[in-house]
């Protein structure tokens, strides 16, 4: 079940780059801001970003975070302004705000219900910050979902993380960011940890919440797109592609268009 990336990782690589420019000059903008969570996907994306010679702003934006998620981040700030000199640096620490929003917030009755209204809500605080750096310099917020996260099982936070501009990533599966990483050597730090949203303030990876692994998701992705049902499978992938179906239809609403009530022409 374990997923080997197979894209071209320099051709991919110059793609990306190549459109990113070309959609920043377009826009008459001065580069991007990435929210640097220290995790693969941000690190890939502001990489990306870097290549293109346009202001590439990463952002540190902690609340009440893991230390080892800081110090993976703060490392690949480090070493990508030592590769580009079109790229800088800022923080803004969320955890008093954050604090003082949810002490004027009522204590949800449900707890795993608050805990995630929470959650969400750290998601969103990083959604305005990331807007205000980006109209203060006029930038593009580049968003760093991949094609699994976005498409998949939709595991992100509606105008949360879920908030950008462009999507750089988007159409990746999570191998190829990985094999897009090693390419772009970003931190090998960053490469071996477990990939973690970083939104509860403890120790859970996004296989904790989501169930599955990544390789599995991405597998059972694969698997639907060429039609397959639950019955095809047993055991593991079984439950796997179970896991993927759910998570993909209760998830739909972050997928699909905001529907419109539509008023009939005869009454309007």
């Amino acid at each position: 079940m374990p997923k080997k990336s197979t894209i071209q990782v320099e051709k991919v690589n110059e793609h990306i780059v190549s459109w990113l420019k070309t959609y920043a000059t377009n826009a008459k903008v001065n580069g991007f801001v990435v929210g640097i969570s220290g995790g693969v996907d941000s690190a890939v994306t502001s990489t990306l970003c870097a290549q293109t010679g346009l202001t590439t702003l990463c952002i540190e934006m902690p609340i009440h975070q893991a230390q080892n998620q800081v110090s993976r981040g703060r490392e690949h700030i480090e070493q990508l302004m030592k590769r580009f000199p079109n790229v800088c640096r800022a923080e803004a620490n969320l955890t008093p705000i954050y604090d003082s929003f949810k002490a004027e917030m009522p204590v949800g009755e449900n707890e795993i219900k608050y805990n995630l209204s929470l959650a969400n809500t750290r998601a969103r605080l990083r959604m305005t910050t990331l807007y205000y750096f980006a109209g203060i310099h006029g930038l593009l917020v580049a968003g760093t979902g991949n094609k699994v996260e976005d498409f998949g099982v939709g595991f992100y936070t509606k105008y949360g993380d879920g908030g950008v501009d462009l999507s750089p990533i988007a159409d990746l599966m999570k191998s190829d960011v990985y094999a897009l990483g090693k390419f772009l050597e970003i931190p090998k730090s960053i490469l071996k940890a477990a990939p973690t949203d970083g939104l509860f303030g403890d120790n859970r990876t996004d296989e904790d919440q989501l169930g599955a692994s990544y390789d599995e998701l991405e597998w059972a992705m694969l698997e639907d797109e060429k039609g397959s049902k639950s019955e095809d499978f047993i055991r593991r992938e079984k439950e796997a592609f179970a896991i993927y179906k759910r998570l993909n239809f209760v998830n739909q609403h972050k997928m699909q268009a905001i529907p419109v009530c539509e008023i009939p022409k005869s009454i309007k």
